[in-house]
């Protein structure tokens, strides 16, 4: 079961994708989207950078201890102890990740490794659920971090930067299992061909996660 408290902030496209995600996979998915979210509001928020790499290295830290070692208490570090275990590392690059847009400016080699970072946790996430499916969880991942990344981006040549991450990859055939994830790459690249900064705005972008949710096209 996923707790609420993981998820009750979360963006339209992430509430669909966790819908069609079986109940098995669902703890997991939520889990990798709360660290996510919980990091990006620690970069987004910083008032001095060397404050926010000191919270983003506490979240290493932690997660390089066995789960027994670890503080109670936070619904996102419990949640990762419950579900992650023994996969903290591709948690671990996320953090590294979100990092990167502390100590550089969102130059092309630093928002290809940034989105990377963010794939190579959802890479992780199949990988306890269905392993023959990493790398192409990987290449959806990558998709969905450019343009969830460039919904968020203030700048306009970031934006374009991050879409054409986005477009340099086909949206790749993921089992059931992993159909949540599918309805969050497949809602991406419909808003990078259609320069759409919104992944999942009015009736049309409904309509399409109920199609990819569906049928996986």
């Amino acid at each position: 079961m996923t707790p609420d408290v993981l998820t009750d902030d979360f963006a339209p496209e992430k509430r669909v994708a966790l819908a069609w995600t079986p109940v098995r996979a669902r703890p997991l998915l939520a889990t990798f989207l709360g660290l996510d979210q919980r990091l990006a509001r620690i970069v987004s928020q910083a008032s001095e950078p060397m404050l926010a790499q000191l919270r983003l290295a506490w979240w290493r830290d932690e997660l390089a201890k066995p789960p027994e070692l670890r503080p109670t208490g936070d619904v996102v570090l419990d949640a990762i102890g419950a579900h992650w275990r023994g996969r903290e590392g591709s948690l671990a690059s996320l953090v590294d990740g979100w990092e990167l847009l502390l100590v550089d400016e969102l130059a092309p080699h630093v928002a290809e490794n940034f989105v990377a970072q963010r794939a190579d946790g959802l890479a992780g996430f199949a990988a306890l659920v269905e392993p023959q499916s990493e790398a192409a969880a990987r290449e959806a991942g990558i998709i969905w971090a450019a343009m969830d990344a460039s919904v968020h981006a203030s700048d306009a040549g970031e934006r374009e930067m991050l879409r054409a991450i986005a477009l340099d990859h086909g949206l790749p055939v993921l089992p059931r299992v992993l159909r949540g994830l599918h309805v969050l790459a497949g809602l991406g690249m419909r808003a990078a061909r259609r320069n759409d900064p919104a992944l999942m705005a009015g009736r049309g972008g409904a309509l399409a996660a109920l199609r990819l949710g569906f049928s996986g096209r």
